[in-house]
């Protein structure tokens, strides 16, 4: 695709955007909804909606080589994404739900449940890589010195008796399974010489003749039916299967469309620099003089009314620029039912930008797609100012002193979402009154809407709803684990562990754990984005601590961490999250006080394990071929959890195994035995969990709805209340 498509694929994402902003913003406001699935279907409607706008527009981002336009994009994609967010708090809100299904809306609008996915932006790991990098090689350092250093006072001497010893010990010992090997060897051999019988040359013959007809026969019928499946649209023909010179040439022109960016984005830079010293030697005067008589002018027009000159406006009220800003009447609230949103008035500026500038301009004299040096100029003219500005209000401070004017006075951890499929029967279940379990694609679109994209954009952060903590439940080898390595994976972030069994031992005393919270938190905010990992969260809510666990002393972050945690604000990109596969043994009033969302992570349902053991497999080395009966592997595997299914394959897909598929193709049937070895999920279990989550402050609201009992009020107790008689 050509830069003119990339531009068109932005044109349609702002004309969706326009649209939905005008339905958004109507100039009547619409009558409060009462009816609760109504207002649903349309928050739910403009979720999808602005999804498909993100989509777009992070195309048009990841292939646009002007530099300007890739600012101009990001800023409308940050909004979008805080949009998304805000709409998905507004589901849960009105549902009680963490998980929604909108299969109905899917079918309506014409859409694969793949469009439902969040798009995360590539420039999330983009923009931190440099960061990781250097906090790896200063982390390398650290761990080298203390290596050196436990060398330096661990090495042990040995004498040259002993290491005589012990060379002699294990060269023994090798001898023997050396003597025992070829002791069975040879004996296998003997018995299949005795017994062995002299068959006649007849039989022998049949024999082969059976066998090999046999073999040539279930040849021609695998490929009989491998063209059948192809004729019947079922199966994929294997020449279309290797990447055509089409999709090779498009995925050479993206990579030089992105050494393009990078070539265009240096010399963006440099353009910035010298823009910048231009307009302080060329225009710096001229600005000083103008913003002088407007602060003079400020500072006695106050003297005038009021008799004494004016405090400086304090940074919480604009600073300097109070002086500068127009005034304006208090805008009115909206009426609507959604809570108020801080994204609207960003994407309304983006969007009027775009259609005032962007759209109309005229770029035949810029094939190559460089940055403008007019458009530099304009906005770097602000900073300029800005920087004069406060030059400027500093030095009439000074002067206004002498006039009576009154002043007023981050244990560090770095790494390097498991698949699931969508659930298509969702709605469906729940208009028959079952609750479905989560898919993994659930799980995983509301871990990057909870996690990632706040994490990975600071407009998100701080304008979205704030989440703080996110606690993950769910039975062992579910990915728990592994979705919060994922969200530092994709989010570029520091990963802290304060689990119980890590911290067990370390900081003593009130003042060392106070100390050890202290620069964790402080250490998370320096090198944010940052997760503080919790792993068996419920031992911090232990209701009763297990004997052999007191030694440990689990429940002693319990009242510090808390209270840190109140100390998250909007500009801090720190995020903790628990994960516990026991949270009966906690109290969960003091747990979820903690947790501001509990997500429950479900075992894998057939079509998640249907891609799970494809992939899983894939990536241990192994062939999924029509050997592998993967239908049946799914459904016998019913009640395992991907860490279940990582161990079966581990044990299976082995080095030597891997050499062995050329000749003996990977069947079901091998991995059935190492997984018999496991214990399963029972259903018992998945119970408990749905029936302790059913506990929790949304999962008690959910129940209310159900019942229709959301919103009866307590009776009130009083003098004014009669008493029965």
């Amino acid at each position: 695709m050509s830069q003119r498509a990339y531009n068109d694929l932005w044109a349609d994402a702002q004309l969706e955007l326009s649209r939905i902003l005008a339905e958004e913003q109507p100039a009547e406001q619409p009558q409060p909804q009462k009816d609760r699935v109504v207002f649903f279907q349309r928050v739910a409607m403009l979720y999808v909606r602005y999804i498909q706008i993100l989509r777009k527009l992070q195309k048009a981002h990841e292939l646009i080589i002007h530099p300007q336009k890739r600012r101009a994009i990001r800023k409308v994609i940050d909004s979008v994404m805080g949009r998304v967010v805000e709409l998905k708090n507004e589901m849960v809100e009105k549902e009680f739900l963490e998980y929604h299904y909108m299969d109905d809306i899917l079918h309506d609008m014409k859409l694969t449940p793949d469009k439902l996915e969040i798009p995360l932006p590539q420039y999330f790991p983009n923009d931190h890589s440099k960061e990781v990098q250097e906090r790896k090689a200063m982390l390398m350092k650290i761990f080298k010195m203390v290596e050196a250093t436990e060398m330096f006072y661990v090495t042990v001497k040995m004498t040259q008796e002993e290491a005589i010893r012990v060379i002699q010990v294990a060269e023994r010992a090798r001898q023997g399974r050396m003597r025992s090997k070829l002791y069975e060897e040879s004996r296998e051999a003997s018995l299949r010489s005795t017994n062995a019988g002299i068959e006649s040359t007849e039989l022998a013959a049949i024999c082969i003749q059976k066998v090999w007809r046999g073999y040539i026969q279930r040849k021609k019928t695998k490929i009989e039916r491998v063209k059948e499946l192809i004729a019947l649209g079922m199966v994929m023909d294997p020449k279309y299967l290797a990447p055509r010179p089409a999709e090779v040439a498009l995925l050479a022109a993206e990579a030089c469309t992105r050494l393009k960016q990078q070539e265009h984005e240096a010399a963006y830079q440099k353009a910035v620099v010298a823009v910048t010293i231009q307009l302080r030697e060329m225009e710096g005067n001229n600005m000083s003089n103008t913003l002088k008589s407007q602060v003079r002018e400020w500072f006695f027009k106050c003297r005038n009314v009021t008799g004494s000159f004016p405090d400086y406006p304090d940074e919480e009220d604009g600073g300097s620029a109070f002086i500068f800003a127009e005034k304006s009447p208090q805008q009115e609230e909206a009426g609507l039912k959604m809570h108020p949103s801080a994204f609207l008035s960003d994407l309304e500026g983006a969007d009027k930008t775009f259609n005032d500038f962007w759209r109309s301009r005229d770029e035949t004299e810029n094939l190559s797609q460089k940055h403008d040096v007019e458009l530099i100029k304009e906005e770097r003219r602000k900073v300029v100012e800005d920087e004069i500005r406060v030059q400027l209000v500093s030095e009439m401070l000074h002067l206004s002193h002498a006039c009576e004017l009154l002043y007023i006075k981050k244990l560090f951890r770095f790494h390097a979402p498991p698949s699931g499929d969508f659930n298509y029967l969702g709605t469906t279940l729940r208009q028959n009154d079952i609750e479905p379990m989560p898919s993994l694609s659930d799980v995983r679109q509301v871990i990057s809407l909870y996690a990632i994209l706040p994490l990975g954009s600071q407009v998100v952060h701080e304008k979205a709803p704030l989440i703080k903590s996110i606690l993950l439940v769910g039975p062992e080898g579910a990915g728990k684990k592994m979705l919060v390595h994922a969200v530092c994976q994709e989010t570029g972030a520091t990963l802290f562990d304060l689990s119980p069994l890590n911290t067990a031992g370390k900081y003593p005393g009130k003042s060392g754990l106070a100390m050890m919270v202290h620069v964790v938190f402080k250490v998370a905010r320096l090198l944010q984005p940052s997760v503080i990992w919790i792993g068996d969260a419920e031992k911090m809510f232990y209701k009763k601590v297990p004997k052999e666990e007191k030694e440990l002393d689990p429940k002693r972050l319990k009242k510090d961490l808390p209270k840190s945690l109140k100390l998250i604000k909007g500009e801090d990109r720190v995020l903790i999250i628990g994960t516990t596969e026991d949270p009966m043994s906690a109290d969960i009033k003091s747990m979820c006080k903690m947790y501001n969302k509990i997500l429950l992570i479900p075992r894998p349902d057939y079509g998640s394990r249907y891609i799970m053991w494809k992939e899983l497999i894939n990536q241990k080395g192994g062939e999924t071929t029509k050997a592998l009966d993967l239908s049946s592997l799914a459904k016998i595997s019913d009640g395992y959890t991907p860490g279940h299914m990582v161990k079966a394959i581990q044990s299976v897909v082995t080095e030597r195994r891997i050499r062995q598929q050329g000749s003996r193709p990977l069947t079901a049937a091998e991995f059935v035995t190492p997984l018999a070895r496991i214990d399963p999920v029972f259903q018992e279990q998945e119970e408990a969990l749905k029936n302790w989550y059913a506990k929790t402050p949304l999962g008690r609201k959910r129940v209310k709805a159900a019942t229709g009992k959301e919103e009866e009020q307590p009776p009130v107790k009083g003098k004014g209340a009669k008493k029965k008689t």
